[in-house]
């Protein structure tokens, strides 16, 4: 792995990956929509920054162009970019269509790009930055569950579909990381039942599991169980997230 680009590299995740990246002597591109953001983080590391709002396909198609003009051809792209939006179904349609654009059509716009690009070369990967809500949900947070669940059902399909021609897919699923996301919340609530990690640490096991070809890659271990228990029996764990839901969710 020579090249990486890494979205929403400006911060929390994004820049723990893009360090991390940097640290094992990978050369990288750093996008975030916030330009003055990537070029600080960029400085540092003596990489490439570039603007880049991963809602815009034009935008995304330009950004990984230039990439791979200055640098050379991306061996990993990691699709890192997401937001929050807390509540359910009150929540404003304008609001759905950001969290959707953002945590579930960055991913297809970047796919779109590099997907044929990586199997024309060879090969690549695809990191796609979702979270335990995705295999599990998010108390407080039916935009994040459902734009979860479907980013994380968009990288199955990908590393289903053309895995065979070289493409290597991973999906991140952390539950509570000390971001931007969870400012002012130093316990995590309660996806920070199982602990609060530094996103470096995040950064260091998503790098390994890349490198090992994992496709699930779950920096809290104990989300592994978790899954195993909702598929083994969905109708004891919705009671048991429903006890969770009395606990954090938001008040009705």
């Amino acid at each position: 792995m020579k090249i990486a680009a890494v979205t929403g590299a400006a911060g929390g995740i994004g820049e723990a990956l893009a360090r991390e990246l940097h640290r094992q002597g990978v050369q990288v591109a750093v996008l975030d929509r916030d330009g003055d953001g990537a070029e600080a983080i960029a400085a540092d590391l003596d990489a490439l920054a570039l603007t880049c709002d991963v809602t815009d396909r034009q935008a995304v198609t330009d950004a990984i162009d230039r990439v791979e003009d200055e640098l050379g051809p991306i061996d990993l792209f990691c699709a890192n970019a997401g937001i929050l939006v807390l509540g359910g179904y009150e929540v404003a349609p304008d609001d759905w269509q950001h969290i959707w654009d953002v945590n579930v059509m960055a991913h297809v716009h970047s796919a779109s790009v590099l997907v044929p690009r990586m199997i024309e070369r060879g090969g690549g990967h695809l990191l796609h930055t979702a979270s335990a809500a995705g295999l599990l949900a998010q108390i407080g947070s039916a935009p994040y569950t459902a734009t979860k669940a479907a980013a994380l059902g968009f990288a199955e399909y990908l590393a289903i579909t053309y895995g065979a021609q070289g493409l290597r897919v991973s999906a991140l699923c952390p539950q509570a990381v000390r971001t931007a996301m969870t400012a002012g919340h130093e316990s995590g609530g309660v996806a920070g039942l199982d602990g609060m990690l530094e996103p470096a640490e995040v950064a260091r096991i998503a790098i390994d599991g890349v490198r090992n070809g994992d496709f699930l890659i779950l920096p809290h271990p104990e989300v592994e169980e978790y899954a195993r228990r909702k598929a083994d029996d969905r109708e004891r764990w919705i009671k048991g997230m429903q006890r969770l839901n009395e606990r954090f969710g938001l008040p009705t």
